[in-house]
């Protein structure tokens, strides 16, 4: 048999990198600075962040009511010494659990433990009977951390008070399009269908709306209310753009427009240059909108193409990116004005389609954030036409593309912008 003292089971509390940073933050506490009532004020509130239960906030709010009041001005020291016991007494429940969610306050800095060779807590007075230290329960991390909890208090209510404006307001909008759509009469049936699903899609997407972020409301809630205005057949608002941003190319020399396809914009190599023209080989299919201006081979495994060198991506227009795009306007997206905007539309094209953060790092990555955008938008269009299923594994496709070099999202835009136009003309 073996010697059972080879592994000996460790006394004392448990100790963690993160419990010793928060007795360090402790002492530098500056006693003083905030009141008792302060403190129990903001222990009772700290429910509402999710950091403790209502029970944790009860014995955290006995413990600063424990302290004399002097014991948070300058001189004082607010270090608690009653026993578990005395402690499960007075807020009705176990010594067991007093000590369990002692350890929950410890490790999530609202209290610090400082023990004893014989864990009882006990103060360490001066001549004049003024207590200089002790071991007990610490409360100084609350006075060190006060307005960093303070501030986590007020902002869990902010978003509350957003929260339920936003639920409010989207449950109204929700109604209003339903019942608009019942009784609409004007439109054809294929035209209520098509707003139809797009707005189940929408309330698919919302969910539980109770449990949605604010956000994801207000934007569910602008797009019901477009609706309405489709529904209503009411005339579109007018989009002011700048006089200044009449240009959408790289290059712009003497007032006259000048285009080109410079896949480098911020290098003036001219070598690195392409004509506008570049990479539209099928431009009349393009047109024409067929099978063939489009990722034909995104199914192919990337096994088979492995050998080929990665070729540049031809620079596409931002007005030919919108106009082939009609589905930013469709889910109430702001239109962009510049490559930036494009860049800033990306997380919410994102989350509304389902597509994760890896994939569109690894897009990103592999891409550039430009056209990684551009493929992105594209994955949009095509989801809201119900040509993807899994829009994620479709950027996924096109980024496996890009890295073999046979990507072309020039082809795709032509063909998504002839399609789009022949669409507005029917």
């Amino acid at each position: 048999m073996g010697d059972p003292h080879m592994h000996p089971r460790p006394v004392g509390r448990r100790m963690t990198p993160q419990r010793a940073e928060f007795r360090r933050l402790a002492q530098s506490a500056e006693i003083g600075t905030v009141t008792r009532g302060q403190l129990a004020v903001l222990a009772q509130n700290l429910t509402c962040t999710g950091i403790l239960n209502a029970t944790e906030s009860h014995l955290l709010v006995t413990l600063i009511n424990t302290a004399p009041a002097e014991a948070f001005d300058k001189s004082g020291r607010p270090i608690i010494f009653k026993s578990n016991q005395q402690l499960a007494f007075e807020i009705g429940r176990s010594a067991g659990r007093v000590s369990r969610m002692l350890a929950s306050l410890f490790d999530a800095g609202l209290v610090t433990m400082q023990d004893s060779g014989n864990y009882k807590r006990y103060p360490v007075r001066n001549g004049d009977g003024a207590i200089v230290d002790g071991c007990g329960i610490d409360m100084r991390i609350l006075i060190a951390r006060y307005r960093e909890l303070d501030q986590l208090v007020r902002q869990a209510r902010a978003e509350k008070s957003a929260a339920s404006a936003a639920l409010r307001r989207y449950r109204g909008a929700l109604r209003i399009a339903r019942y608009a759509l019942a009784t609409v009469t004007s439109l054809s049936d294929r035209a209520l269908a098509r707003i139809h699903g797009r707005m189940e899609r929408v309330v698919a997407l919302v969910g539980v709306a109770a449990k949605a972020p604010s956000g994801l409301l207000r934007r569910a809630t602008a797009l019901l209310e477009w609706f309405v205005e489709r529904l209503m057949q009411l005339p579109r608002r007018a989009e002011m753009m700048p006089e200044t941003e009449n240009s959408t190319c790289t290059d712009v020399e003497n007032g006259i427009h000048k285009q080109n396809t410079n896949p480098h914009p911020f290098e003036d190599s001219n070598q690195k240059w392409r004509s506008a023209d570049a990479e539209q080989l099928s431009l009349l299919e393009a047109g024409s909108a067929s099978q063939g201006a489009y990722e034909t081979s995104l199914g192919r495994s990337s096994s088979q193409v492995n050998g080929q060198q990665c070729q540049p991506q031809a620079v596409v227009a931002l007005q030919d990116v919108v106009r082939a795009i009609p589905a930013l306007k469709t889910y109430g997206f702001t239109l962009p004005r510049s490559w930036a905007d494009l860049a800033r539309l990306v997380p919410q094209m994102c989350r509304l389609t389902g597509i994760s953060d890896d994939a569109r790092r690894r897009a990103v990555d592999q891409m550039g954030e430009q056209q990684a955008a551009v493929a992105i938008a594209v994955t949009l269009q095509k989801f809201d036409r119900q040509e993807v299923n899994s829009p994620g594994g479709y950027l996924r496709a096109m980024t496996d593309r890009a890295a073999t070099g046979e990507l072309h999202l020039a082809r795709s835009i032509f063909g998504l912008a002839a399609r789009s136009s022949m669409e507005a003309l029917n």
